[in-house]
């Protein structure tokens, strides 16, 4: 098989990545805030609950994660959670980042002062108009670099979709291989991941610079 054919055949699984990544960010993002505030609550059990959840989470592999999404419910209650693995590994994914963007989240909202919170009520905003207007654009700023981080992460995790055999880039590339007993399609798949993720860090250094504005 030529490099060219090779690289072609790879790029058709590329959308599958791109299918991953995206909507992982787009579930994960919102309920890592929900998270978030349910892990700040005052109330203590809604509180821990939420704290021993997130540690779990952190504390065990993704590919783990992947496998019990996917395969759990037809072991344990014989139902299939989807046809489309797409599913599946968009929930483990969603849930996993979430929690680590939970964190990302409590981190920067913790970090504002409290007189801010105590000006804004002065000036009579609620208590969601103090958030929604005044705290959350501050925590959007200062968690960039975090986040930042968290999504170039998310590229290369995207691989880890091999294990419950969803056809994305690196599946293909590792069934080449088998196929070809060559090395050369990993370092196509590294190839990818590494245009793939300059192109994340140049927008989200964009984004970090246009939040960055008393500079």
């Amino acid at each position: 098989m030529s490099l060219m054919t090779m690289i072609l055949k790879m790029s058709e699984g590329l959308s599958k990545t791109c299918a991953i990544f995206f909507l992982t960010l787009l579930f994960s993002l919102p309920l890592g805030m929900i998270v978030a505030l349910l892990r700040m609550s005052r109330i203590k059990v809604v509180s821990a609950v939420t704290r021993f959840i997130i540690n779990v989470l952190r504390g065990t592999p993704l590919m783990l994660q992947l496998l019990a999404v996917t395969y759990g419910p037809y072991y344990l209650f014989g139902v299939t959670v989807a046809r489309n693995k797409l599913i599946p590994v968009v929930i483990a994914f969603s849930i996993n980042y979430a929690a680590y963007f939970a964190e990302i989240y409590r981190g920067g909202i913790e970090s504002i002062p409290i007189g801010q919170y105590e000006a804004a009520e002065v000036l009579g905003y609620s208590k969601l108009q103090t958030f929604m207007r005044i705290i959350l654009p501050q925590v959007i700023k200062r968690i960039m670099p975090s986040v930042t981080n968290e999504v170039v992460t998310l590229v290369k995790d995207t691989s880890l979709a091999f294990t419950v055999s969803y056809q994305e880039m690196f599946t293909i590339g590792k069934q080449i291989a088998n196929s070809q007993t060559s090395f050369m399609p990993f370092l196509v798949a590294g190839a990818f991941y590494y245009i793939f993720n300059v192109i994340v860090d140049w927008v989200m250094g964009r984004i970090e610079k246009r939040l960055d504005y008393y500079r």
